[in-house]
């Protein structure tokens, strides 16, 4: 047990430079096509994906397979609003953002399981609880935006940014 704990415990200092090299490559290597990268929703979904991972990724040998499942379900939230962001369509983009909103509850479902079954502490379930509803609420503000803009037929399907962040904080930033 004791070369696996060593195992889980390196995956997870992984994780951490990875989330930090990432941050630091994504300052250095700008592109009109990585946009995505600014987006408070994209920047949520890669907090909460860290944290699941942090939470989950010291979970017993036996619980590998339903740990593996949460991190993969809260993966795809971030992978989906960049493939979205990236495809420059209108209406593919709130497509790929609904399929985001889809796995963020597919998440939050699985979180509110691993608390009732004690394998989440409440205090961990109200950390990723807080960063899901933050993430959630920031998605139903963007695809609202977008659909205004794609009814309206103001959306130009360019690679210039459209969108601003102001979009995703409502009237008061505090309460996002």
């Amino acid at each position: 047990m004791k070369g696996l704990r060593g195992v889980v415990e390196g995956w997870n200092v992984g994780v951490e430079e990875a989330l930090r090299y990432s941050r630091a490559m994504s300052t250095k290597r700008k592109n009109k096509n990585r946009g995505y990268q600014r987006l408070r929703v994209w920047q949520d979904a890669i907090r909460l994906y860290g944290e699941t991972c942090r939470l989950l990724g010291v979970w017993p040998f036996e619980m590998k397979r339903i740990a593996a499942q949460g991190m993969s379900s809260v993966d795809s939230v971030h992978r989906n609003i960049a493939e979205g962001y990236c495809r420059r369509s209108i209406r593919e983009y709130i497509h790929y953002l609904y399929i985001a909103l889809g796995s963020l509850g597919e998440s939050v479902s699985g979180y509110h399981a691993y608390s009732t079954a004690n394998q989440l502490s409440e205090e961990d379930f109200e950390a990723l609880d807080q960063l899901a509803f933050r993430l959630e609420n920031g998605l139903l503000r963007l695809i609202e935006a977008l659909e205004r803009k794609r009814d309206t037929g103001s959306w130009i399907e360019t690679l210039i940014v459209q969108e601003s962040n102001a979009v995703y904080l409502g009237t008061n930033p505090t309460d996002a």
